[in-house]
């Protein structure tokens, strides 16, 4: 095979392939010529018999997590660690999925297929390489040039095979699977129409403190049953109860102005012959496209936030924009190319954030607060050094969020650990740990590991939420009597007035679109399209609440223009057809498959 391809002295670029190549590598680890695992005692997990080695699971955490690092500062938080962890697995669970479906279908690649691959379709490495591009696009024939020359080293060449004996499998798989994905034209005018048709309404909100005022009772029966029907609703994740103290990492006008002086400054370095694509490649904060030298491809005319899409659709040609601020930080921007509707485009991205000096103080009050704590009392302590105290804060694994302090995972895992502990004091309290809003200190007030609240715990809230079903269909029933009334002949206007409500407007919005009003709206976007203009619906309920809708004004979708995207809109659709039937076969192949999982063995003693 190795002949196939071509042969030769040097090195050059070897080191560039490490990570397209990992997956192929770690999936040979500890397995031998039929799969079997060479140590069963160092399994993660199995797939349908097929081992998942903690050697993998090590070695594909190590690279996700490097690629995470990409392009940011600070280490990475608990909460995130965690996602990755799980990341791994999942990533580990369909790589071993698909190894035994390519084994069951007898799916393989010959020596040609694998030497036409590396001369036409380079791995995603190589295409970006700067050696390779012409006008900052991937050129084939330099690519080729390359795998043909004195340069390109057996090393390479025994890693592109491996790649695509991988890879190349694996494309053949989704293609069999993909296969017969069709999209009627029925089917695109519907998609077209979704996207493009608008609607504005008038609309009523029910108010359940004006239609429903009084709390029906709730029967200990009906709490029972509610709780029997809905238990895997009570599924408690592990919780903490803990006072907690933290200090704000606040941007302030001169952490802004500090930004500024830095983006300016690197602008000055690229007006004075540095190269953009390196300049963003050291500095910008952006990892989907700081790799590429600050590349984002093509983009269209109102896909990027608005300062951003203003500058890149009005900015000359290969210029470099004064800096550029948006809710993500100071942007440097160059347009390569652009059309009528569509821009080519690279920036940097410098987020705002405080200086390192300014953080070093915020460490050392943090840190005398944690030392005072056990003394004085955290409350005290958190008074002495200016922070906020919070007593009593409810963290779980399923809701970290802490207002004012972001993610309170690592506080959640630090108590997880004191509450195994033998050693550990009455009502501890932690070291300072900090996220991007702030740092803090907690005590520990009580710990519960995940396990299923009992009808007890659960009684207050299934009370409740039986109270709102109530009033809910006490104000539906309320509603529908207004819609009568309209029906009968009273404007919604003169039947809101008499019942204490109020009269709104939306639109026009789209069947498609965020809707501030009603939120998850389907049922509202059903009656604004659906209902005749000028009449109301029946009452809605969405996320939103409950509503009566009345439409007075819709457009229409432009046949002509339909006409004229079709074929886009059917290579369009007929790939997410694809992806669509192949996410759903990768579902099938989960739910059937024997998945075993060890992890909680392997990694004994830490936080779940």
């Amino acid at each position: 095979m190795m002949k196939v391809m071509r042969t030769s002295g040097g090195k050059v670029l070897a080191s560039l392939f490490a990570a397209a190549f990992l997956g192929w590598m770690v999936l040979q680890v500890g397995l031998d010529a039929t799969g079997r695992s060479q140590g069963a005692s160092n399994e993660v997990g199995r797939v349908d018999g097929r081992p998942i080695t903690l050697e993998e699971y090590n070695a594909t955490y190590q690279q996700i997590t490097e690629n995470a690092r990409r392009g940011r500062t600070g280490s990475l938080t608990a909460d995130e660690q965690a996602q990755l962890r799980e990341q791994t697995w999942q990533t580990l669970v369909e790589r071993a999925l698909l190894a035994n479906e390519l084994q069951r279908r007898h799916i393989s690649v010959s020596d040609d297929e694998i030497a036409k691959a590396a001369q036409l379709m380079p791995p995603p490495d190589l295409a970006q390489n700067e050696l390779f591009q012409t006008n900052g696009q991937f050129d084939l024939a330099k690519y080729q040039t390359f795998l043909r020359g004195p340069t390109a080293s057996p090393e390479l060449f025994a890693r592109l095979e491996a790649y695509y004996r991988e890879q190349l499998p694996q494309a053949k798989l989704v293609q069999q699977v993909g296969a017969g994905a069709w999209v009627s034209d029925q089917a695109m005018w519907r998609a077209f129409r979704d996207r493009n048709e608008t609607a504005t309404v008038e609309y009523v909100s029910l108010d359940l403190s004006r239609l429903a005022p009084n709390d029906a009772p709730v029967t200990d029966a009906e709490i029972s049953t509610y709780y029997d029907a809905h238990k895997d609703d009570f599924k408690r994740t592990a919780t903490a109860r803990l006072d907690l103290a933290y200090i704000p990492i606040t941007i302030t006008a001169a952490d802004t102005a500090a930004t500024l002086q830095h983006v300016q400054q690197l602008r000055a370095e690229i007006a004075g012959g540095a190269d953009f694509a390196e300049v963003a490649r050291r500095e910008s904060k952006d990892p989907g496209s700081r790799e590429n030298g600050g590349d984002l491809g093509t983009f269209q005319k109102g896909q990027m936030v608005g300062a951003f899409d203003s500058v890149a659709f009005s900015l000359p040609l290969n210029q470099v924009s004064e800096p550029v601020k948006t809710q993500f930080g100071y942007h440097l921007i160059q347009v390569l190319e652009r059309t009528a509707t569509g821009a080519h485009a690279r920036h940097i991205l410098i987020p705002v954030a405080k200086a390192d000096e300014e953080l070093q103080r915020l460490d050392v009050r943090a840190d005398s607060m944690r030392k005072l704590a056990p003394t004085m009392g955290l409350d005290r302590a958190a008074r002495l050094v200016g922070a906020t105290f919070r007593p009593a804060v409810t963290v779980s694994a399923a809701a970290p969020f802490v207002p004012g302090v972001g993610s309170a995972r690592e506080g959640l895992d630090w108590a997880a650990g004191q509450a195994v502990a033998e050693d550990a004091p009455r009502n501890p309290v932690s070291d300072a740990f900090q996220t991007p809003m702030a740092e803090y200190v907690v005590r520990l007030v009580s710990y519960q590991p995940k396990g299923t609240l009992s009808l007890a715990e659960a009684t207050p809230q299934i009370r409740r939420t039986l109270i709102v079903e109530k009033k809910k269909a006490a104000a539906r029933a309320a509603g529908q009597r207004l819609v009568q009334e309209i029906r009968g002949g009273k404007t919604l206007q003169q039947v809101a007035a008499a019942n204490g409500l109020t009269v709104g407007t939306a639109g026009p919005f789209g069947r498609l679109d965020p809707n501030p009003v009603f939120g998850q709206a389907s049922a509202a976007v059903g009656a604004a399209f659906g209902t005749p203009i000028g009449q109301v619906s029946n009452v809605v309920e969405t996320t939103g609440g409950l509503f009566i809708i009345r439409p007075t004004a819709r457009t229409q979708a432009d046949a002509r223009l339909f006409a004229q995207q079709k074929d886009q809109l059917r290579q369009l659709m007929t790939y997410q057809s694809q992806q669509e039937q192949v996410t759903r076969w990768m579902a099938s192949l989960r739910r059937s498959a024997k998945i075993q999982d060890f992890r909680d063995r392997v990694f004994r003693g830490s936080a779940s």
